[in-house]
């Protein structure tokens, strides 16, 4: 696969850098306080599964489209459960401040799940084989 880390760093700076922006402009009105928590865990999610999708590729080239789906099933559960913890743990009586974090955590769920398909699809070539359309 073709370099992940430095297309995933300035993705990771960049978001950041957004996030604190609107953190200093707007305050936790719009960011909620757990969304650096937040970043890091998505952070940290999508660095593993391309790191369990790669690692899978290389035993097997053939079960790409399963290596990468099955991470992307423990992406959606993580996250869910990421989501759910919030809320019973007394997230869902803060009021407006329940609506800033599931912006958040949506807006930023979309983002690195974005990067990761990107990221998939710019290296799906490799993964093809040749003559296979000709058939």
């Amino acid at each position: 696969m073709k370099p992940f880390l430095r297309p995933y760093l300035l993705f990771c700076l960049l978001t950041g850098a957004i996030l604190y922006a609107l953190y200093s402009q707007f305050g936790p009105r719009v960011i909620h306080p757990f969304t650096p928590y937040t970043f890091a865990f998505f952070a940290i999610l999508t660095f593993l599964t391309y790191r369990v999708t790669a690692r899978l590729v290389q035993a097997n080239p053939d079960n790409f489209m399963v290596a990468y789906f099955g991470t992307m099933v423990v992406r959606l559960l993580l996250s869910l459960t990421l989501v759910l913890v919030y809320l019973f743990r007394g997230g869902g009586k803060e009021g407006d401040a329940r609506w800033a974090f599931l912006g958040s955590f949506f807006i930023l769920y979309f983002l690195f799940a974005g990067f990761e398909v990107w990221s998939v699809l710019s290296n799906l070539r490799p993964f093809s084989k040749p003559g296979e359309n000709a058939k």
